[in-house]
């Protein structure tokens, strides 16, 4: 990887293929943040940046705004990318122009065109699995709007990712300090199987879900208050799956409290052991009466998927590296990087992975060719598709 203090050269670069393949999606950015230049002086323009960010988030050598700006002095990523020479300042004021939502909305348009990629057993009886969770970067210095406590400055990303297409299907950028109930209220969507820990464990937003013709699997305090209604018969399959009760209530909360939910709901009680080797007891409210007490202990452990995107997200993809403080521009940035791992989705029919990222990376850096980059993609694929089948019968 070239040093960051040494110029990009052109030789750095190479394999734009994937990029081109985005130039239509990207001219609605365009007109982004012109209103209020009527002089028709600006040179940056919105699809210009965001294409700028991509090869951020796909170069292992531009790691910086710094680089970035140099690789836009290069006339072969003038010329694939449509970009025009970009200076330093420009890249500054960016963060505070560009209106992050219609990024936000190409993702979630890239999101619909995902397939499945799991189709097992688990995945037709979960359809529609969509783990929701947060996830903090703290490394944003002098960032006023963040701030929720002197010591830690903090942006915070709410995903919404879709588990057996593998992709984030919606993503919102707040303030560190926010309420993650109120957040998931304000953006849920009808056929959804969600999936949450504890930090979700509010009655009124599981009224919502209901409401909004979806359902959930919300793992709740062991303490939670309930009025028994009947203790469901467990099977063999549910006693291998570590389930040890399988119960419904007629209502959750105590009689002085009021009866948020309203309707009959469903607790089944999961025994583990955690990672120090504890044996815990994961207690999962949820509306589905359908689903066997295993599915719903099955269901929550695909909650681990949005756990292992954000450690994909953050350390291989590199987002915990914001190159701009302004709240637009980080939330811009997010977009586009969960954009780019949008892409490789989509590019490669398979979950984004280390071997395949540094493959991309080797593609662009001129190291591999073409022709390597997709026989790689095809060998990958075939490891993932028969795993698969392994896996339905």
């Amino acid at each position: 990887m070239a040093n960051k203090k040494d110029p990009i050269e052109a030789s750095d670069l190479q394999g734009f293929k994937y990029f081109k393949m985005l130039s239509k999606l990207l001219k609605r950015l365009e007109a982004v943040g012109t209103t209020r230049d009527k002089a028709n002086s600006r040179k940056l323009f919105c699809d210009d940046y965001v294409s700028l960010l991509l090869l951020y988030f796909f170069s292992p050598v531009v790691t910086s705004m710094r680089a970035l700006q140099q690789a836009s002095e290069l006339e072969k990523v003038q010329k694939l990318l449509g970009v025009k020479r970009v200076s330093l300042g420009s890249f500054s004021e960016a963060g505070s122009v560009f209106d992050p939502s219609i990024a936000g909305a190409i993702m979630r348009e890239l999101a619909l065109k995902a397939m499945p990629l799991v189709t097992n057993t688990d995945a037709k009886a979960l359809k529609g699995l969509t783990a929701v969770d947060g996830s903090y970067f703290n490394s944003i210095a002098h960032t006023a709007w963040a701030l929720w406590s002197p010591e830690q400055p903090a942006a915070k990303l709410h995903l919404h990712f879709s588990v057996f297409e593998a992709v984030p299907r919606q993503a919102i950028v707040t303030p560190g300090k926010c309420s993650e109930s109120d957040v998931l209220r304000n953006s849920l969507e009808a056929g959804r199987l969600y999936v949450t820990d504890r930090g979700y464990q509010d009655y009124g937003l599981f009224r919502a879900i209901i409401d909004a013709k979806s359902s959930f699997i919300s793992r709740v305090k062991e303490n939670i208050a309930f009025t028994l209604q009947e203790e469901r018969v467990l099977s063999q399959a549910d006693l291998d799956a570590g389930v040890v009760r399988d119960f419904t209530v007629s209502r959750i909360g105590t009689a002085h409290h009021k009866d948020e939910v309203k309707q009959t709901l469903r607790i089944v009680v999961v025994r583990i052991t955690d990672d120090a080797g504890k044996v815990i007891e994961l207690w999962l409210l949820t509306d589905r009466m359908d689903l066997t007490a295993e599915q719903i202990a099955m269901g929550y452990r695909y909650r681990w998927t949005i756990e292992l995107f954000f450690r994909w997200f953050k350390q291989i993809l590199g987002s915990r590296h914001l190159i701009s403080t302004k709240q637009k521009g980080i939330t811009l940035q997010l977009y586009v990087g969960l954009i780019a791992s949008l892409l490789i989705v989509l590019w490669t029919d398979m979950k984004v992975n280390k071997r395949t990222w540094e493959m991309l990376q080797f593609y662009l850096t001129g190291w591999a060719s073409l022709d390597e980059l997709e026989t790689h993609i095809a060998k990958q694929k075939a490891k993932q598709e028969l795993s698969e089948s392994k896996k339905i019968n």
